[in-house]
């Protein structure tokens, strides 16, 4: 077989390389020259464990090939997947410009059938505005070419994407016709062979599922952001609590700790997008008004524990910080609660000292020279008066704490993941606070 995929971004990216890693000739099409030129020479605009080799592995074997020229990579092709931005608009809905652009493009090259793919997280009744797009391109060339519309959403987790795409808990693809699901099953059959199920259904239910899936996700890591600073006020142990609860198979433990809020390029911008479509349609999403309302606050939460401990006097403090990106593993910092809190902390007259093993390049973009970018964790903590910690990356888990302790001006920590037990760290002397449990607010030995 032979596929274009249009946008090389993360989702394309990804997409692009894993079908070329199980022998199916790929053309990764984007309109950014500079990207285009970088990807031929290995350098990948994102960072994601393992793709940068398996890249070039494909393309050594002249199965994985980038172009700017979509009329070409779109010839004879028997699958194009769209898989460009959809931007949240100021009003939060999806903005399909970038789609229907692509979907008027393939329309001009188009030469035989294919399946058009939005591979993109779209909202329901995309595909149909791909459709009207393309065939308004093909009239306008006087020809008349059979074609197909499918959606194919992506459920890929950023730090375990090439896992999810070669081992996928499902494959969801929304179609129209029995044509275009023998295509896509001949497409995805080398990823079924250990059993992982492809869902076949209409295509606005598989538009739909997508959205569903964010906002569920969503909807439970808020959830338990809520019941942790309510067991922080009535001095229960949210890590007990979440325990109990995830010991019950239908709730299960996965999305269920508690921190400082979700952030990327996914969760925001999807729940934004239902809310918006749901609107549109007449309808009020009051449960996933609730879950953005409550993580914009948690967010925050972090930075009041701050206050709170130095009786909001943070002017010329220095804050060491550990973690930037939204998560581990990636160095993505769209919607990031680290952003947040270090816009409150230098709103308030703090110096920020942070470190991340991947994302540094990535803020320096974002927050410039407002912040010191430290080499090394430790470089992070000198004479800063608390470390903070955002991003729970695994080098964070067990550092050396009598070093942490002698570089600091205080013996302080604010954990946001959680990632330290509260009893270990008072008997070394910190005062700790974290999220959803009472910790002591005295001054450390």
């Amino acid at each position: 077989m032979k596929i274009a995929v249009v946008g090389t971004g993360y989702v394309g990216l990804v997409t692009g390389t894993c079908f070329a890693e199980v022998g199916i000739e790929v053309t990764c099409v984007d309109i950014d020259q500079k990207k285009i030129d970088n990807l031929h020479k290995g350098i990948l605009p994102i960072y994601e464990p393992g793709l940068e080799e398996m890249v070039s592995r494909n393309v050594a074997a002249d199965r994985l090939h980038f172009s700017t020229n979509l009329g070409e990579a779109i010839q004879d092709c028997d699958v194009a997947f769209i898989a460009v931005g959809t931007p949240p608009g100021e009003d939060g809905s999806a903005d399909l410009k970038y789609v229907l652009a692509v979907a008027r493009g393939i329309g001009e090259h188009m030469n035989g059938y294919g399946v058009i793919v939005t591979k993109s997280t779209v909202p329901v009744g995309t595909a149909a505005k791909v459709r009207k797009e393309i065939e308004k391109a093909l009239e306008k060339r006087g020809v008349d070419i059979e074609f197909d519309v499918a959606s194919n959403p992506e459920f890929l987790k950023e730090g375990a994407a090439i896992d999810d795409f070669l081992k996928p808990d499902r494959i969801v693809v929304g179609v129209s016709s029995e044509r275009a699901e023998e295509v896509m099953s001949k497409l995805y059959k080398p990823f079924l062979l250990n059993g992982h199920p492809i869902i076949f259904m209409d295509i606005p239910s598989a538009e739909m599922t997508k959205y569903a899936a964010n906002s569920m996700l969503a909807t439970k890591i808020s959830f338990m952001n809520d019941i942790a600073n309510l067991c922080e006020i009535m001095g229960a142990d949210v890590n007990m609590v979440r325990k109990g609860i995830g010991s019950d198979a239908r709730i299960g433990t996965k999305f269920i700790y508690p921190g400082i809020g979700y952030g990327g390029s996914c969760f925001p911008k999807d729940v934004k997008a239902l809310i918006k479509t749901a609107a549109e349609n007449g309808y009020d999403m009051q449960v996933l008004k609730a879950v953005e309302s409550v993580n914009e606050a948690q967010k925050e939460v972090l930075f009041d524990k701050v206050v709170k401990h130095f009786d909001g006097d943070l002017k010329g403090k220095k804050m060491a910080m550990w973690g930037l990106s939204f998560k581990p593993k990636t160095d993505d910092m769209r919607e990031a609660p680290s952003l947040v809190i270090i816009e409150k902390l230098l709103a308030e007259g703090c110096i920020v000292s942070a470190y991340d093993p991947v994302a540094m390049q990535e803020a320096k973009h974002t927050l410039g020279d407002t912040i010191t970018y430290a080499k090394d964790q430790y470089e992070a903590v000198i004479d800063a008066d608390a470390l903070l910690i955002v991003t729970e990356w695994p080098e964070f888990r067990s550092p050396n704490f009598e070093v942490v302790g002698r570089l600091l001006k205080e013996k302080v920590v604010f954990d946001g993941r959680n990632i330290y037990e509260p009893q270990e760290m008072e008997k070394t002397g910190f005062a700790y606070h974290c999220i959803g449990i009472r910790t002591t607010h005295k001054e450390p030995a």
